[in-house]
């Protein structure tokens, strides 16, 4: 049985739980970060030398950390040729939205939770919020265009791909009404908010950080 190591709400803690809970194996998930500290522990450094959040921990000692490693490691280890496409081109595909994903929402990601949780509201930027708000609807009009001829990112059925992205997906979704509409990127989710796993480990592990 492998460990996880970060909190439930945690960012990028979420993408890896998401996928655990796909995966439907046995696991042990560890408050850590955030409220709960530990990240600059000596014996946690050790597992992870940057000090963040997921890292995975197999008996034996052997570690894996950045969210999007552990993603794959998980699934090429446990759903290979089904959640981790075993063809070369179709894996490539996946992977490649896997890291657009992490790349290209991580800007909106951060103003969410810095004006929605950390500031305090006197702090709290409008302007920020809206330049943010369109940045994101760029890559969300990518997104939708590619979503058009799809169900998932990938074809036919969830991969990896949906991960980074759709974990990230679910914080535009409950951004204020100020942000545009995309039918094929809202069918999509609803298709993802109607998964299990995804309503146990992206859905209400958000809303309790609220």
């Amino acid at each position: 049985m492998f460990k996880i190591w970060g909190r439930a709400d945690g960012s990028n803690v979420v993408k890896a739980m998401w996928c655990v809970g796909e995966l439907g194996v046995e696991h042990e998930r560890i408050d850590w970060g955030g409220r709960f500290g530990g990240n600059d522990d000596p014996e946690y450094r050790e597992k992870n030398p940057n000090g963040r959040l997921p890292t995975l921990e197999e008996e034996g000692g052997f570690t894996v950390w950045e969210s999007g490693p552990v993603v794959r490691y998980l699934c090429s280890k446990y759903s290979m040729g089904n959640l981790y496409p075993e063809d070369l081109r179709e894996r490539a595909s996946a992977d490649k939205w896997m890291d657009w994903s992490s790349l290209n929402l991580a800007n909106f990601n951060g103003v969410f939770l810095d004006h929605f949780f950390r500031l305090p509201e006197d702090q709290r930027d409008p302007a920020v919020v809206e330049a943010a708000i369109e940045k994101a609807a760029d890559m969300y009009a990518i997104l939708d265009k590619h979503l058009a001829n799809r169900p998932y990112l990938c074809g036919d059925k969830l991969t990896t791909a949906e991960f980074p992205a759709g974990s990230l997906t679910y914080r535009w979704m409950t951004w204020p009404d100020s942000r545009p509409s995309f039918p094929n990127v809202e069918a999509w989710y609803e298709r993802l908010a109607a998964r299990p796993a995804y309503q146990e480990h992206v859905i209400k592990a958000n809303r309790k950080r609220g």
